[in-house]
């Protein structure tokens, strides 16, 4: 497990997801700042998390980002809030994204469990967890 840092926020993703993966290789893309780390759900830094927050989902198909991992005031949005405090933090025109907050939390998150139940049908499942490229390797927990 890395030291915590203030500035920087991880992306807790399905691991397995299509549409997971394809989501992280966008961040990862975008994110020149280095701004985030991933690490898979199924995985230790997740289940570090999720003992320090024993109120979060408990399935895998709840995107998490933890913002100030590991230090006393650490805080973890989940669905619709993390995927949009995600894209914010690449700064930028995505900054624009959180203009999105004006929609309430029940409806963005409505439509957030609608694609998160047939996102294994549209996007397909891996049959294991990214492998990242020597270079994305520094962006990664574990």
């Amino acid at each position: 497990m890395r030291e915590p840092t203030p500035d920087v926020a991880w992306v807790l993703y399905d691991g397995l997801c299509g549409l997971c993966d394809r989501s992280v290789s966008f961040l990862l893309a975008r994110d020149r700042r280095g701004a985030l780390r991933f690490g898979a759900l199924q995985g230790d830094g997740a289940a570090a998390v999720r003992s320090r927050h024993p109120d979060l989902p408990p399935s895998d198909d709840t995107f998490l980002l933890v913002e100030r991992p590991g230090l006393p005031d650490e805080s973890v949005r989940v669905r619709s809030d993390a995927a949009l405090a995600a894209l914010t933090r690449l700064g930028g025109g995505w900054r624009l994204v959180a203009t999105l907050r004006i929609v309430p939390r029940p409806l963005r998150d409505a439509i957030y469990r609608f694609v998160a139940a047939r996102r294994v049908r549209w996007f397909g499942r891996r049959d294991a967890c990214r492998i990242p490229t020597p270079e994305e390797r520094v962006r990664f927990l574990d």
